[in-house]
C-alpha cells in the first residue's frame, strides 16, 4: 500500500496507470508471451468505416468500364480481345527474356479479356444461343483468327526503324 501511494504521489506517474501484468499478457503452452487477441470482426468494421468512399469509387470505375464495353459492337470486342491477347503474348515473351515488365499487367489484361468475353456471352444469351452452340461458335471464331502483331510490337518496330534511320 505504501509503494502504491509513493507512485501516485509523483506527478509524472499519476497520469500513467499500469494494469497488472496478468491482464495484459497470458502464458501459452510454448512458454512465451502471447498478446491478447483483438476481435477480428470489430477490426473489419473499423476498416470498412475508415474508407467507404474508396470501395464506391472502385465500383463506379468498374461500372463505367462495363458500360463502355456494352456500347461496343461484337466486331469491336473481338478486335480488342485479339489485341489484348497479343499484348499478353508479348508480356509472356518479355517475362521469359527477363526484360522489364509490370507483373500487374497480366492480371489487368486477363480481367479485361474476361469482361469482354462475359459481355459477348451476355449478348448470346439474350439472342437465345445455348452453351453448346456458343462453344461451337467460339471454336470457329478462334480458327478464323488471322494472327497479327499486337500494337505494342508495331510501336517497338517503328521505334527501332526510327533509331536505325537516325544512326545512318
Amino acid at each position: 500500500m505504501l509503494a502504491s501511494h509513493s507512485l501516485s504521489s509523483t506527478p509524472s506517474s499519476s497520469a500513467l496507470t499500469i494494469p497488472p501484468k496478468s491482464a495484459l499478457l497470458a502464458k501459452s503452452s510454448f512458454h512465451g508471451l502471447r498478446l491478447p487477441s483483438i476481435n477480428p470482426s470489430s477490426s473489419l468494421r473499423l476498416r470498412a468505416q475508415a474508407s467507404p468512399s474508396s470501395t464506391v469509387v472502385m465500383m463506379a470505375k468498374r461500372e463505367e468500364e462495363l458500360k463502355e464495353l456494352r456500347a461496343k459492337s461484337n466486331e469491336e470486342l473481338n478486335e480488342e480481345i485479339l489485341q489484348l491477347k497479343g499484348e499478353l503474348f508479348m508480356l509472356r515473351l518479355q517475362r521469359s527474356a527477363r526484360e522489364n515488365f509490370k507483373p500487374s499487367d497480366f492480371g489487368r489484361m486477363r480481367k479485361r479479356v474476361a469482361r469482354m468475353l462475359t459481355v459477348k456471352r451476355e449478348r448470346e444469351i439474350e439472342q437465345g444461343v445455348g452453351k453448346r452452340l456458343s462453344r461451337k461458335l467460339d471454336k470457329e471464331w478462334k480458327r478464323s483468327i488471322v494472327v497479327r502483331p499486337p500494337p505494342s510490337l508495331k510501336k517497338l518496330q517503328e521505334e527501332k526503324a526510327a533509331a536505325e534511320a537516325e544512326k545512318s
